[in-house]
């Protein structure tokens, strides 16, 4: 497959802005891939799709409020730092990327906060705007944490133009939200309101969790035609043992296992056993999944509607058959679903 498979025309007005005003209704395009039909639903209807033994695999990951702006020194230019990775807790060195990159350089400093209380020094270029800072703070590590959570905020996609506000700190999170170290959100998981899981576990819907920390490589462009040689950031993730026995007793008793978004099911493939089943895994994955591709865990999953041409993009196809998921885009432009972090879910059987 090429990159120019995944090219559509998406009309600007249909990237969602806000997410919908109840986390469940937002809209549900369902894809049935054995009867090759479109339904055109709520999320809250997704119970109906669901019987009681059936699992949902859900990405328990935290965002953190990452984006940060800081003053350069003597200059007192305003610089954008997003905080990426934490490379070393004790000297407090994060990999981040700066814009205006080309403004900073190795040994510059940058203060951050009305007090000027956090100061980071430039330690290293990592790529053209991908910068190695240590943080430069009077107090404990605890404390130091603190003021990053005080100085950040939401790291909301940049196609998004207006200005974070409160109910962004609350929405651009999963209410299952668990371990912090997540730059985006699992925007799947989104959907899910707590009226919605209590009555899925009512009906005896299961729950398993992963941990997948999303990174901005998950949104980097492909920049090569040939599919085959796009390489995949690095995302720490986390399998736990629990999980492993949920899912697997699933697949022997051959019930519905629902990977609750991308980032749960690169997690899961990145960790399959030689029968097909699921491995405990706790590491790094730069897993890329486009068409044509054999799934071994899930047979159902849940996602947004992703832009053209992203790695998000062909990991759907590939799973709904590129064809049908194209089909499926344009009918969605048609009927106007919102597109991306905030917007419309597919639900794919």
């Amino acid at each position: 497959m090429k990159l120019s498979h995944f090219k559509f025309e998406l009309p600007e007005d249909l990237l969602a802005e806000y997410p919908a005003e109840h986390r469940d209704e937002s809209r549900l395009m369902v894809l049935n891939r054995k009867e090759k039909t479109i339904e055109h639903k709520q999320f809250k209807d997704l119970i109906n799709y669901f019987d009681e033994g059936d699992l949902m695999v859900l990405n328990n990951t935290k965002v953190f409020p990452a984006r940060m702006y800081g003053e350069k020194e003597k200059t007192g230019a305003r610089i954008e730092v997003f905080l990426l990775r934490e490379l070393n807790a004790e000297s407090r060195l994060w990999d981040v990327l700066v814009d205006p990159a080309r403004k900073i350089r190795i040994g510059n400093k940058l203060f951050f906060g009305d007090d000027e209380s956090l100061v980071a020094e430039v330690i290293d270029n990592t790529t053209s705007r991908g910068r190695t800072l240590r943080f430069l703070y009077d107090g404990s590590y605890e404390e130091f944490r603190k003021k990053l959570e005080e100085l950040g905020e939401t790291p909301l996609p940049k196609y998004i133009k207006r200005e974070v506000n409160e109910d962004d700190e609350e929405r651009y999170q999963t209410i299952y939200a668990k371990h912090e170290g997540a730059v985006a959100a699992p925007t799947a998981g989104l959907h899910f309101s707590k009226h919605l899981m209590k009555r899925l576990e009512i009906k005896g819907v299961d729950f398993a969790e992963v941990t997948l920390h999303v990174g901005l490589g998950t949104f980097s462009a492909v920049e090569v035609e040939d599919l085959s040689k796009h390489k995949m950031d690095s995302e720490q993730a986390i399998i736990p043992d629990e999980t492993v026995e949920i899912v697997n007793n699933a697949i022997d008793t051959k019930r519905r296992v629902c990977a609750v978004g991308t980032t749960v099911m690169r997690a899961m493939e990145s960790s399959v056993s030689s029968n097909n089943h699921l491995n405990s895994f706790n590491g790094w994955t730069n897993k890329f999944i486009f068409p044509p591709y054999d799934f071994s865990i899930a047979n159902c999953m849940i996602t947004n509607f992703h832009t053209p041409k992203s790695t998000l993009m062909m990991m759907a196809a590939a799973f709904a058959g590129y064809d049908f998921l194209m089909e499926a885009y344009e009918e969605a432009v048609k009927e106007g679903y919102k597109f991306y972090s905030y917007g419309d879910a597919m639900l794919i059987i």
